[in-house]
């Protein structure tokens, strides 16, 4: 953990913000005084289900598709090439 005055913390905190998305703690002083304390936020728990209720899936989403609609999205070549 590094101690840096307000002075620096102005002048590089892109570069301090850096650090702490990389799990450093810095601490910015005035006048020699700790007065606050750079934390990386701890990352938001995903809810299960969160996206329940939100789409629809089709009925026939898993069955097989016919060669014409295969070729008609380009997903297939023609056989009699």
């Amino acid at each position: 953990m590094e101690t840096v005055n307000v002075h620096d913390a102005k002048t590089h905190l892109s570069k301090l913000l850096e650090r702490v998305e990389a799990g450093e703690e810095v601490i910015i002083a005035r006048a020699g005084k700790p007065i606050a304390r750079l934390v990386p936020l701890a990352p938001k728990p995903r809810i299960a289900g969160d996206l329940a209720g939100r789409g629809r899936i089709a009925d026939d989403f898993d069955a097989p598709m016919s060669d014409e609609a295969l070729w008609d999205r380009g997903a297939v070549e023609p056989a009699d090439r």
